[in-house]
């Protein structure tokens, strides 16, 4: 199911009871970024143009000036900031995985310590979409032939969560790395279950922002497990609620956890070798 990044949410800019988030600031964090975060990020004390790499040092600082940019700018700008950075020579995946992803979580915290409200939260995530949308049809490494049809994976953030930045992330990452990517928004079980019947599916995800949600993960899972056409469904869980947690996710019921994207591609690459010697040389 794809997205549209084309669609801005529909928000009451002049509700009363909306609070302003402290992140804007009466700086420029438009110039802050580019003339203080980009340098940064690109190891130098002026911008030039250098081959990608694929790990460059992301520090909390420069998450902290990202979200505030998420809350105080239009999409656009947004969108525009990180593709400077990309033409500037960050590789694509370090902005998914080390920027945009941890900016997300940031602007989940700011929420909770009363900073910023539900609105500029899903704001600030719709303009990361843009950013993400932006990213995704460029920079992308050649991906090693796969033997036979490429592994397909369902993607959905908890069902009726209106904030599913995570999911976006890992899904990009996944195509990325030459898997057949689907990924859902649903609000109810039946609706995860509906699609795992009608398809099959090697991978599915889970994305748990809240540890609220972890209660109803081993029902959840289980339901997955029963609908799926394939009977060796892998399921991985990710998000905020697990934290990478391995023993957890086992307890809930799932095959797996990933600490972030990048990682969570190559545990399903595992999950899938396993499970495919297990065929081969049955006990």
């Amino acid at each position: 199911m794809a997205t549209n990044y084309s669609t801005r949410p529909t928000v009451d800019r002049h509700d009363p009871v909306r609070r302003q988030p402290a992140a804007r600031a009466a700086v420029s964090l438009s110039a802050i970024i580019t003339g203080e975060v980009i340098p940064r990020l690109m190891g130098t004390g002026a911008l030039q143009r250098i081959r990608p790499r694929r790990q460059l040092s992301v520090d909390a600082h420069m998450v902290e000036m990202f979200a505030g940019l998420a809350l105080a700018v239009e999409g656009d700008e947004l969108v525009a900031q990180v593709e400077r950075l990309a033409d500037d020579g960050v590789c694509v995946e370090t902005l998914l995985v080390d920027l945009l992803a941890p900016t997300a979580r940031r602007l989940g915290e700011y929420w909770v310590e009363d900073r910023c409200d539900f609105v500029d939260v899903t704001m600030g995530l719709w303009r990361l979409q843009q950013a993400v949308h932006a990213l995704s049809g460029r920079g992308a490494p050649p991906v090693a032939p796969r033997a036979g049809i490429a592994p397909r994976a369902l993607f959905s953030p908890m069902p009726g969560d209106q904030h599913g930045f995570g999911t976006v992330i890992v899904e990009e990452m996944f195509a990325r790395a030459g898997w057949d990517t689907l990924r859902i928004a649903p609000e109810n079980p039946a609706a995860i279950n509906e699609v795992l019947a009608g398809g099959w599916f090697d991978v599915a995800g889970l994305t748990a922002t809240c540890t609220c949600h972890i209660a109803s993960l081993p029902s959840l899972i289980a339901g997955m497990r029963a609908a799926s056409r394939n009977p060796s469904l892998k399921v991985m869980l990710g998000g905020h609620a697990l934290q990478g947690d391995q023993m957890l996710a086992a307890r809930l019921g799932a095959d797996g956890t990933a600490g972030d994207a990048r990682a969570a591609v190559a545990a399903a690459d595992r999950l899938l070798a396993i499970s495919a010697s297990q065929v081969a040389c049955p006990d």
